[in-house]
């Protein structure tokens, strides 16, 4: 299918290649069409959308996104974006000195900054583990996360999509491990609801986030996070409003909390049931057929690429989900962020192709006055997307003269290095 094709309805401009879905996402029209309606309305008697209307409008929309994703609607509240999940979660906790916030190099640089900073308040320390590239089977992220814990870990804070490597984690088997072990876990799901298959309820996990702007393709905006029922007293929202007196028994006391935290714009909440419809509505087979189309083209594209540049996946098949992380074969220079942001813009620039070079780890991730070690390149595929996009980006990499001198194969990722536990705080 050819992309920006009626079938596919993208408002995206059509002189470029748009190869990172996964940064912010894409709103496709319709549902942009549905915010702008509810925002009409909205205008029309703020009054009585917001005062009176409101309440049951969100309550509607919570219903239908907790069904998406398998979870209970009472422990489900809407937040701007998975980072203000993260940090509701992280500034709820009672730490105490000498706790520890377990997570790893593969974080996203804002969580791993809202970690640190809670850390220092409360003279905790961040544990950070080393989880090598290449890996070579799922359970080696298993093996290194549970290598930090200790019997001071508070709390872990993992990402089920990375955002840097593009790496699908083995979410429920850390969240179960993690679990047993008597450590909760924060899923930072920025990029898993339309990416992956969710299942909030059978995860288990004490504090879960995700965005809806991003793989749902809501309006930006349109976060949720959800709370186990042993945890909901003790998440506060960062705004105190009038909820906190809101002496309603009927009504459960997190969304009393978080539902009004003084007047904003709603309707990118309320028109994620609408994107969930119509991006549920692309496909016969539905999200299921949807997710897995996404998932079988950014497969074919990494192939692609990595025969183009002679280079080794740094996951298996089966820790890919619609992004992919690739390894560019810099060895030959030194890899800094400024060379890395450059290839980004320069690609943009020159080639109107819009994909992120990634310095990595994230500058939150390194040791102190460390540099990066690895640029990778994080394409997405969407349906918009088709295989000759990848092929425009393969030749603009080849034109950089960024192909390694070896010929490609295909094979397994080697051996990873030996994990490390980097603490700080």
């Amino acid at each position: 299918m050819h992309p920006y094709s009626p079938d596919c309805p993208w408002d995206l401009d059509p002189t470029i290649t748009y190869l990172t879905h996964g940064t912010y996402g894409a709103c496709p029209r319709p549902v942009l069409e549905y915010q702008r309606s509810l925002l009409a309305e909205l205008e029309a008697n703020p009054i009585r959308f917001l005062t009176r209307e409101l309440e049951g409008r969100l309550d509607e929309a919570r219903t239908a996104v907790a069904a998406f994703l398998r979870a209970d609607p009472r422990g489900l509240v809407p937040v701007p974006n998975a980072t203000t999940g993260v940090a509701t979660v992280l500034e709820s906790l009672r730490l105490r000195p000498g706790d520890e916030l377990l997570t790893n190099d593969h974080e996203y640089n804002a969580t791993l900054n809202a970690l640190e900073t809670v850390a220092e308040r409360a003279r905790a320390r961040v544990v950070r583990v080393t989880i090598p590239l290449p890996i070579r089977h799922p359970e080696e992220v298993v093996e290194a996360t549970l290598a930090g814990v200790t019997p001071r870990t508070r709390l872990a804070l993992l990402s089920h999509v990375t955002s840097p490597s593009g790496i699908v984690f083995p979410i429920e088997s850390l969240v179960r491990e993690l679990d047993r072990l008597g450590v909760d876990t924060l899923v930072d799901a920025a990029h898993a609801p339309g990416m992956v298959p969710i299942d909030v309820a059978e995860l288990g996990a004490a504090y879960w986030t995700g965005n809806g702007h991003k793989w749902l393709c809501a309006p930006k905006g349109s976060g949720v996070l959800h709370v186990r029922e042993d945890r909901r007293d003790r998440v506060l929202p960062l705004v105190t409003s009038h909820g906190r007196n809101d002496a309603r028994m009927d009504r459960p006391a997190l969304w009393k909390e978080f539902d009004w935290q003084g007047t904003g714009n709603p309707t990118p909440f309320l028109a994620l049931p609408e994107a969930i419809r119509v991006i549920g509505a692309l496909s016969p087979g539905g999200w299921a057929a949807h997710m897995a189309a996404n998932r079988a083209l950014v497969l074919q594209a990494r192939d692609l690429l990595q025969e183009t540049l002679g280079v080794e996946p740094i996951v298996p098949d089966s820790m890919v989900g619609a992004m992919a992380g690739i390894s560019l074969p810099l060895s030959a220079q030194p890899i800094d962020d400024d060379a890395v942001n450059a290839l980004t813009t320069s690609l943009a620039a020159e080639d109107r192709i819009e994909v992120p070079v990634n310095a990595f780890p994230v500058p939150a991730a390194r040791e102190s006055g460390a540099g990066p070690t690895a640029a990778l390149l994080r394409i997405s595929a969407q349906r918009y997307n088709e295989p000759a996009d990848y092929d425009l980006l393969a030749q603009a990499l080849l034109r950089r003269g960024l192909a390694a001198s070896s010929a490609p194969r295909r094979t397994s990722p080697s051996a990873p290095r030996s994990a490390s536990v980097i603490v700080t705080g």
